[in-house]
C-alpha cells in the first residue's frame, strides 16, 4: 500500500474511533435502581425507596391506628411495588405517590380473614338451597374463638357444655343423657393477612357474637311487658320460639322466669351463621298408651256409652340417639325399647239399638284436655308447635317410634283427606264433626290405611310413620286445627289437649 493511501485510511479511522469510544462511554454508565408503583395494575410512577413509601403511609394514618388500636398501617392490598433498573430520571417523591394512592384504595391493617362455608339445605318445596359462605374480618383470633364458644353455649346449656368439654359427664345407670359429640357442621378457615379498612372489622367479642347469632341485618325492637304476659306468650305473638326469646334476652333462665309489668325485653329473630350439632345418647322411661276397643250392645240405645274396661298405660324403657342442630331436634333414632309393663286396653261399650227419638249424628261434643288419644306408639316430641326462624311450625313432631310404626286417630271422625303433597308428603286429615280437624303428615309410602269418606274410631290405626315430603328424619307431624286446615282454619298447639 502506498504512503498516500495509508495516510488517507488513518485520517478516516481516527474520527470513527473517537465516535465509538464516546458512545461506549455513555452506555457504560450504570442504570439507576428504583421502584415502580402499581395500583390496580396501573403504573403510578417511580420512587427511590419502597421502605420510605411504606413508612410514609404508616405515619400519615394515625386516625386508623386510633380507631382499630393498632401500631401499624400498611399499603392497600391492590398496591404492588416492583424493583426496577432504569435510565429514566423522572423519579417522583414519596409524597407525590402517596397523594395518588390515598383517595383510590383503602389502606390495610394486620388481621385475620375468617370464612364460614355455607351448608346446603332444602326449602319447603324440597328444592336444594346452596349454602352461603360468610367472610368475616377480625383483628384477634382469640375474640373469634370466644365468640364461637358463646354462640355454641346458646344452644347447649353451660353445664352440659362444660361437662362434655371436661369429660365429666355422669354415666347413665338407669336413665339419663350423655352428649356424645358437639361440633360445628360448617367448615371454618382462618387466614392471617392484611385487611382493607373499608371492610367491616369485628373488634369485640360482643359485637362478633351478635353477628354470629343474629346475622348482619338483624333488627332489634323493644317490647314493654304488660300485666299477665308470659315469656311464651310474648315469644309466640312476636313470631319467636321460646328458645329464640331466651337467646335474645339472656337474663332469663327459662320460659317460667317471672316478668314484671313495664319491663322491656328484646325482640330479635335468631339466624345463626353456622350450625351447632349436638349428638346425644338418651335413656328414658315413657308411658305406653293403651289401645281403645269399641263394642256395640244392641240392647242399648244409640247414644249410650260406657267404659266397661278402664285402660291402663304401660311403661317402656327407651334408648335413643338424638341429633340437634342449633338446639332443634332434627333426627331421632330409637336404638332399643324394653317393655317394663304392658298396657291394658280400654273397652268402650256403645249402644247399637236405634231409638225412634234418636236424631242421629256423632262427635258433636268437643273432647276436653286428656280425652284425646295419642297418635303414635311413642311419646318423644322432637319439635314442638311454635315459631322458629320466623316461620310457624303448625304441628307437633313426634319421633323415635320407628319407620312404619302405627299412627292412630286421635278422635273418631270422618277422613276428608288422604293423599300426598310436596311438603307434608303422605298425609291424612280427619274431620271430627265438632269444628276440630286433625292432620297426620310424613307417613311412609303405602302407609295410608284409610280413604276419604271413611269413618274412623278413636285409637284406630290409620297409617304408618315415615319420612315423606319435607322431612329430615322419620317422624309424624301431628296437628290439631279449629276449622279446615289451610282453608280458613287456625292451627292450635296439640299439646294443650293432652
Amino acid at each position: 500500500m502506498n504512503k498516500n493511501l495509508r495516510l488517507l485510511l488513518i485520517l478516516i479511522l481516527i474520527p470513527a474511533i473517537f465516535i465509538t469510544q464516546a458512545g461506549f462511554s455513555t452506555i457504560a454508565k450504570n442504570p439507576k435502581q428504583v421502584y415502580r408503583v402499581y395500583l390496580k395494575g396501573k403504573s403510578l410512577g417511580l420512587i427511590e425507596s419502597k421502605a420510605d413509601l411504606e413508612k410514609y403511609i404508616d405515619e400519615q394514618q394515625e386516625s386508623i391506628k386510633k380507631k382499630y388500636k393498632v401500631d401499624k398501617v400498611y399499603a392497600p392490598a391492590d398496591l404492588s411495588i416492583v424493583k426496577e433498573k432504569t435510565y429514566n430520571k423522572n423519579v417522583q417523591s414519596t409524597k407525590e405517590i402517596y397523594e395518588k394512592i390515598k383517595d383510590i384504595s383503602p389502606f390495610t391493617i394486620s388481621g385475620y380473614v375468617v370464612k364460614i362455608k355455607g351448608v346446603d339445605s332444602k326449602d319447603s318445596t324440597g328444592k336444594e338451597i346452596k349454602g352461603k359462605t360468610q367472610t368475616l374480618y377480625i383483628l384477634d383470633k382469640d375474640i373469634f374463638r370466644k365468640s364461637v364458644e358463646t354462640t355454641v353455649k346458646s344452644f347447649v346449656s353451660e353445664e352440659d357444655y362444660q361437662n362434655f368439654a371436661n369429660d365429666t359427664q355422669t354415666p347413665i345407670e338407669d336413665t339419663g343423657k350423655l352428649i356424645e359429640n358437639i361440633y360445628i357442621k360448617n367448615k371454618i378457615t382462618i387466614k392471617k393477612q392484611n385487611i382493607p379498612v373499608n371492610k367491616k372489622i369485628y373488634q369485640t367479642e360482643k359485637e362478633l357474637t351478635r353477628y354470629l347469632m343474629f346475622g348482619e341485618n338483624a333488627v332489634e325492637t323493644k317490647y314493654t311487658v304488660k300485666a299477665g304476659d308470659t315469656i311464651s306468650d310474648i315469644a309466640f305473638n312476636n313470631k319467636l320460639s321460646v328458645d329464640e326469646f331466651l337467646i335474645a334476652n339472656p337474663s332469663f333462665n327459662d320460659e317460667k322466669s317471672l316478668l314484671s309489668s313495664g319491663q322491656e325485653v328484646s325482640i330479635i329473630g335468631v339466624h345463626p351463621q353456622f350450625s351447632v350439632v349436638e349428638e346425644d345418647h338418651v335413656v328414658f322411661k315413657e308411658e305406653k298408651n293403651y289401645a281403645s276397643e269399641t263394642k256395640y250392645d244392641n240392647n242399648k240405645d244409640v247414644g249410650f256409652t260406657e267404659v266397661t274396661q278402664k285402660g291402663v298405660k304401660g311403661e317402656n324403657k327407651v334408648t335413643q340417639k338424638i341429633q340437634k342442630v342449633n338446639g332443634e331436634t332434627t333426627n331421632v333414632v330409637t336404638v332399643s325399647t324394653e317393655v317394663i309393663k304392658e298396657p291394658i286396653k280400654e273397652i268402650i261399650t256403645k249402644g247399637g239399638r236405634q231409638s225412634a227419638y234418636y236424631g242421629g249424628g256423632y262427635g258433636t261434643v268437643v273432647p276436653t284436655r286428656g280425652q284425646w288419644g295419642w297418635p303414635a306408639t311413642c311419646s318423644s316430641v322432637s319439635s314442638p308447635f311454635g315459631w322458629r326462624w320466623g316461620v310457624l311450625h303448625d304441628g307437633t313432631d313426634i319421633a323415635g317410634c320407628g319407620y312404619g310404626s302405627n299412627i292412630f286417630a286421635a278422635q273418631s271422625g270422618t277422613v276428608v283427606q288422604s293423599g300426598s303433597k310436596y311438603d307434608n308428603g303422605q298425609f291424612i286429615t280427619i274431620d271430627h264433626h265438632n269444628g276440630y280437624y286433625t292432620m297426620y303428615a310424613h307417613l311412609c309410602v303405602g302407609c295410608r290405611y284409610v280413604s276419604v269418606g271413611q269413618h274412623v274410631e278413636k285409637g284406630q290405626v290409620i297409617g304408618g310413620m315415615g319420612q315423606t315430603g319435607f322431612a329430615t328424619g322419620v317422624h309424624l307431624h301431628f296437628a290439631i286445627w279449629r276449622g279446615y286446615p289451610y282453608r280458613g282454619g287456625v292451627a292450635l298447639n296439640a299439646m294443650s289437649f293432652y
